[in-house]
């Protein structure tokens, strides 16, 4: 006897909770690993106010009590100071990972899938962050500081899977104003998506990063002879009797979405950097979260 249409349902989902689950360890220790390469600090604004860090003795003014004084530093002289700290402001930081088919692709057996790396940099990322005193949340969920918040995120990001198509976008309806937001992608298909993106985030003050991910092979083009090229959808294809003719024009249009990526972030306040998932992640998350720190 079949099982019925909620019967089938329930076991899509109970397998996809157990392969997430199963994924789920490797991942945290990964992101874990990587984000200890990066040494983490808050991110203090150069003014007094609630925190932990000593910005300033100043002398002691009218309306400032017995306690505020630093008796140590005042005996030092005639005067009476306040010991000031470093006011501290955690800031709201979303992540958004493309889902799109393109991003389960790898060159060869022994490389992660583009999808499997920007995953492994959102996590480790939002580990450093976490540690350094920031609020943390994938993109139209609520961001969140602690510990607790890197287990809840490692589990969304391990259960995602990728979408039918081949390309996505984020949704732009969940922007809030003065997020930071860290967008990784491999950007290869339409990119109008990243103007609207940034056309709304200007004007909800939103700042951020488009990083994008790529494999090795997409950076080189290294066919040549007969080959089909087929994205991973099947939605395209295109059959080439001398890949290797194709090259020059593949590597100059790849050249032109970057250059096109970074000056529609520059010109938004943005950043945008590239990944290319042959080489180490660790220079990756450095600068994701130095651009982010600045």
């Amino acid at each position: 006897m079949s099982a019925n249409p909620a019967e089938r349902r329930a076991a899509n989902l109970r397998s996809g909770a157990q392969a997430a689950s199963a994924h789920l360890p490797a991942l945290i220790l990964s992101a874990e690993r990587l984000a200890a390469m990066v040494a983490p600090g808050a991110h203090g604004l150069r003014r007094g106010g609630p925190g932990e860090d000593f910005w300033q003795y100043r002398p002691a003014s009218q309306g400032d009590s017995a306690r505020a004084i630093d008796w140590r530093r005042s005996a030092r002289s005639d005067a009476q100071f306040v010991r000031d700290r470093e006011a501290q402001t955690a800031q709201a930081v979303a992540l958004w990972v493309s889902a799109g088919q393109g991003m389960g692709y790898a060159g060869a057996p022994d490389r992660p899938t583009k999808a499997d790396r920007a995953h492994l940099l959102a996590l480790a990322l939002a580990m450093v962050l976490l540690r350094g005193g920031e609020k943390v949340g994938l993109l139209g969920q609520p961001a969140r500081a602690g510990r607790v918040q890197a287990e809840r995120l490692a589990e969304q990001i391990a259960a995602g899977r990728l979408q039918a198509g081949d390309d996505d976008a984020p949704p732009l309806d969940v922007l809030r104003p003065n997020q930071r937001l860290v967008i990784l992608s491999d950007f290869l298909g339409d990119p109008a998506w990243v103007d609207a993106l940034l056309a709304r985030a200007s004007g909800l003050g939103v700042t951020g990063v488009l990083m994008q991910v790529l494999d090795p092979d997409e950076e080189v083009f290294p066919w040549s002879g007969a080959v089909l090229f087929r994205s991973l959808s099947g939605a395209m294809r295109h059959d080439s009797r001398d890949a290797g003719g194709l090259r020059d024009a593949y590597l100059a249009r790849l050249a032109e979405r970057r250059d096109w990526l970074r000056r529609r972030a520059e010109g938004a306040g943005w950043h945008f950097g590239h990944h290319t998932t042959g080489l180490p992640p660790a220079m990756a998350l450095t600068w994701l979260y130095q651009v982010l720190a600045g």
